[in-house]
């Protein structure tokens, strides 16, 4: 008997948590949502470098500092995160605009990088949109902190395997207000 051996493949996703405009505020609901990914990503206005040392151990962590930021943080975060995962190109930064007003410059970095993910924060307004002029899935998961115009905090959820986003979804962390 002549059998040719396939290994078995697993099937490997990395699951993502992303959030932005802390403003120094970090919950137990939100570190509840973040126990279960591979890794977290901040999108700036981080506030202050407690809320990075309260995220869960063990999990990679990306972030960018944001426009409230003081010295410490942009010392210790980029104001610009590019890179590829699962075989995701991302580009990530705090002030990015949305489609199809971005701010300055961010549309031809992307179109140069690119990116098929691009992320940004500071609008506190939860948003996810394919822009067809970039060919590139924005993302911004709005604000998890308690300061700003905001009603609802939120945070996104999703994976990434073999090139493709999936499995996304929004998560509200409750009224802006609310503890």
């Amino acid at each position: 008997m002549n059998r040719k051996f396939t290994p078995f493949r697993f099937k490997m996703c990395t699951k993502i948590a992303l959030i932005s405009d802390s403003h120094s505020y970090i919950d137990h609901k939100t570190l509840t949502y973040l126990q279960d990914v591979d890794e977290i990503w901040h999108a700036g206005d981080i506030g202050s470098l407690e809320v990075m040392a309260a995220l869960p151990k063990g999990k990679s962590v990306r972030a960018v500092f944001g426009n409230i930021d003081d010295q410490s943080i942009q010392e210790t975060y980029p104001e610009w995160q590019e890179f590829e995962l699962a075989g995701v190109k991302v580009l990530m930064t705090h002030i990015g605009g949305k489609p199809p007003r971005y701010a300055t410059g961010v549309k031809k970095r992307i179109k140069e990088s690119a990116a098929q993910l691009f992320i940004c924060g500071h609008s506190h307004i939860c948003k996810v949109e394919f822009d067809s002029s970039v060919n590139c899935l924005y993302m911004n998961p709005g604000a998890m902190g308690r300061h700003g115009f905001h009603i609802m905090r939120t945070m996104l959820l999703f994976e990434l395997e073999a090139g493709k986003i999936q499995n996304l979804r929004v998560v509200e962390l409750g009224k802006r207000g609310g503890v």
